[in-house]
């Protein structure tokens, strides 16, 4: 039996960024407020100091900072009809653990995504037609609003200290900002940062070709700032180990350096890590939630009573968390019934690389996570898709993040991939080459979704998450086309030989592709077909919410790391001003 704890207010399953804000904004409320943390702490000082940090076996290859997958792994297959099997290696996705979760390894690309991706279903049918779309995609509108969103998506950008260029600062085009960047209040908290030499490169070629470039909003700031929570953060240095990396000079914006100093300090929190949160228990009628029961690093297993329970975990963690709780119906792609599971979408992701002749130098290793520019001429839809037979579509970018010498090594296509010929190409390309990342909408449809797996099962006992999915037709179509967009820019900075990759099927787990899993727990406006109401609460059990990613309908043309937090602090005015003032459902279905 797990021994009953005594109640709180409000219990947080991961603290990670969403979970890091939701606990500081109810603890500083008055709540007594418990997060509960499968990892380990740590902390800028001393966990995060070079030069380990900067050791790419350990976290490049190794993985050290990622989810156990050796006692908490996914299982995945292609398609329904396959058996799934355990990754054991992260290669494709890399989700995190410890505090602050996945957020501390991010690249701190931060863009929002525009009016038009939170009613996509409306509009692409209102532009295209109501046959337009493949009869398999399950594409959905959000429930909420950009207009409704944007005062938290300045709000998160100022948290973070995001240094940009604004494009449209309150209905006004602003001269080398995005033109297609739906209306924003102010402009970024921190000017962009410094250009690199492939962005100048890049800028030049795309706008001779009509396109409109812009600097790459950063959460690796361009020079020192004090957040509205009175946290320091200093400017990047350039060093090129940020995504898969912890940032030792606090100018990476993660809980650690934006908000968990603070949280830290309020006696209303406490924080427990190295639990392991089997489940969110419920009372006998299954629609109100008594709070979780969590195994410790010791092995001994608690009940932690709470009024509320917040799921704030990676996406597929939050996911997993539900069915294991029986919280809502599962997904069933045979009947399109269910909606736990629902909709998972990834990101579609393609890239272009450039050759160049010796006296182009193009010095990779002087990077950020996100140092770079880029256009969204072909992001969305921004541009006019009634010819094309598919939706959505990609930004392209020289936003090369990084030169580190197990990692990046560009070599021309036909080249040998071992031996002294490969050796000579990389040593002859390696300062010579620009890479454009093609980062693409992900659509959901009906065959792609999560469950537990009926066979693996983790070191606590419990069943495995399943992943189901491969590239929808349409967006290995829009992969195709914007990678051809591309192209032509690499040809117009005069490079030697331009190489296209754009994204094939079938989808595999053995190459890194992107970490931006969403779905599975999506909002919406009507219970048949999503997880949460537009307040993120869930339908079927009142005073749980559930918070992230996992939110998402269906994944845009952008790194979703702004919309996440966008959406947490809706999330808290929610709970603030609404729920926690007269606990019940916020929505009527």
């Amino acid at each position: 039996m797990p021994q009953k704890l005594k109640d709180v207010d409000v219990v947080v399953v991961g603290v990670g960024m969403v979970g890091s804000i939701i606990a500081k904004e109810l603890a500083a409320a008055g709540y007594k407020v418990v997060g509960l943390e499968r990892g380990q702490p740590r902390f800028t000082v001393p966990d995060f100091q070079g030069p380990s940090v900067h050791d790419e076996l350990r976290f490049d290859i190794r993985k050290a900072l990622m989810q156990d997958n050796a006692r908490e792994a996914v299982t995945f297959r292609n398609q329904s009809s396959q058996t799934a099997l355990p990754i054991r290696r992260w290669e494709s996705f890399l989700p995190g653990t410890g505090l602050g979760g996945s957020h501390v390894h991010w690249n701190g690309q931060t863009y929002r995504f525009q009016e038009n991706d939170f009613v996509l279903a409306t509009k692409t049918r209102e532009r295209y037609g109501a046959d337009f779309l493949d009869a398999d995609l399950t594409i959905q509108d959000w429930g909420v609003s950009y207009a409704e969103l944007e005062p938290h998506y300045d709000r998160f950008e100022y948290l973070l200290g995001t240094s940009g260029k604004a494009g449209n600062l309150q209905g006004k085009i602003q001269p080398g900002g995005d033109p297609f960047e739906s209306v924003r209040s102010r402009d970024y908290p921190t000017p962009p940062m410094k250009e690199h030499f492939q962005g100048a490169m890049f800028r030049k070629a795309a706008t001779e070709l009509g396109y409109h470039p812009y600097p790459q909003p950063s959460s690796n700031l361009s020079q020192p700032y004090t957040n509205p929570e009175g946290v320091k953060l200093n400017a990047c240095v350039f060093c090129g180990f940020c995504e898969r990396y912890a940032c030792e000079h606090y100018a990476k914006a993660v809980p650690q350096t934006i908000i968990l100093p603070v949280l830290l300090k309020n006696p209303n929190f406490e924080l427990r890590t190295g639990c392991q949160v089997q489940r969110i228990n419920l009372d006998s009628s299954k629609k109100k939630a008594t709070g979780v029961t969590y195994i410790d690093a010791a092995g001994r297993e608690f009940e932690q009573p709470a009024a509320l329970v917040i799921t704030s975990s990676f996406a597929l963690n939050n996911v997993r968390m539900l069915l294991l709780s029986g919280i809502g119906k599962p997904y069933d792609p045979a009947t399109g019934k269910g909606v736990v599971g629902r909709n998972y979408a990834y990101q579609t992701m393609s890239s272009v690389a450039s050759f160049f002749d010796d006296d182009v130098i193009v010095n990779p290793f002087m990077a950020s996570g996100a140092s770079g520019t880029l256009i969204n001429d072909f992001a969305g839809d921004n541009f006019d898709h009634t010819k094309l037979g598919f939706i959505g579509g990609a930004f392209v970018g020289a936003v090369n993040t990084n030169g580190r010498p197990i990692q990046y090594h560009p070599v021309p296509p036909g080249t040998a991939t071992w031996g002294k010929d490969w050796k000579q190409a990389v040593a002859k390309h390696y300062n010579h080459t620009v890479m454009f990342s093609i980062h693409g909408s992900s659509m959901s449809q009906r065959q792609n979704y999560l469950d537990l797996d009926p066979t693996y099962k983790d070191a606590w006992g419990q069943p495995l998450l399943r992943m189901t999915f491969d590239f929808p037709r349409n967006d290995l179509a829009m992969a195709q086309y914007v990678t051809g967009k591309a192209v032509e820019i690499g040809k117009a900075m005069g490079a030697k030989q331009v190489a296209g990759n754009p994204r094939k099927g079938p989808y595999t787990t053995t190459q890194y592709q992107t970490t931006h899993n969403t779905g599975g727990t999506v909002m919406g406006t009507d219970p048949a077909t999503s997880v949460v109401n537009k307040s993120l609460q869930s339908w079927d059990v009142p005073n749980v919410f559930i918070v992230g990613a996992s939110n998402f309908p269906q994944n845009p043309s952008w790194n979703p790391t702004n919309t996440i937090g966008a959406l947490t602090y809706w999330a808290v005015d929610q709970l603030k001003n609404k729920y926690l003032k007269n606990p019940g459902q916020l929505v009527s279905a």
